[in-house]
């Protein structure tokens, strides 16, 4: 049975079809989730759920251990990232390269990189006049949505769009692809080309 690990800092929807995928599983679980911000609705998710929550703070994340003994413990097959909005620190992409996923709701390299998260990344796209927006699972790597992408998928930018509006097709997207597209990464353990 292979262990998934779980950060999130928000309200847990993409961590809760995650677990929710893998709770009748026999290839994967989620042992852990991982949070930086006190009362995060992806606590209460957990809990339910009988999951451990590890909590975070800053100091020791970014110039500490990175929690890394802690982590280590579980022997994960993949961390993944659903609404982190830290960067991870080089300690930890070293000590589990390759193995950190993460899901950016943008159709990278465009609308990337620091501060483009949730609806900034959306207005942006409606302000370039873009037809279409989507969602990219990809490698984490020590620069913000930079590493090798795994997979993609798209969805129309309508007119008369708001932020809000795209967010709900892109969290559709979401919800539909990253727990299958994990699934996917652990039975087949294949990296992109």
């Amino acid at each position: 049975m292979k262990q998934l690990i779980i950060f999130a800092s928000g309200a847990g929807s993409n961590a809760a079809r995650i677990i929710s995928h893998f709770q009748e599983s026999k290839e994967a679980r989620v042992v852990l989730v991982v949070c930086n911000k006190p009362g995060a609705g992806v606590i209460n998710i957990a809990e339910r759920n009988g999951i451990p929550v590890l909590m975070i703070e800053k100091e020791r994340f970014f110039r500490g251990d990175g929690y890394i003994p802690q982590l280590q413990q579980y022997k994960p097959a993949l961390i993944i990232l659903a609404g982190f909005l830290w960067k991870i620190p080089t300690s930890v992409i070293d000590g589990f390269r390759g193995r950190i996923v993460n899901i950016h709701p943008a159709l990278l390299p465009r609308y990337g990189g620091k501060g483009m998260y949730g609806n900034h990344v959306h207005e942006a796209v409606i302000a370039a006049g873009d037809t279409e927006s989507g969602i990219t699972i990809h490698y984490v790597d020590e620069q913000y949505d930079h590493g090798d992408t795994i997979f993609q998928a798209r969805c129309p930018v309508l007119p008369g769009d708001t932020a809000d509006t795209l967010a709900q097709r892109i969290h559709q997207l979401e919800h539909t692809h990253y727990p299958a597209t994990i699934e996917r990464l652990i039975l087949n353990a294949v990296r992109p080309a």
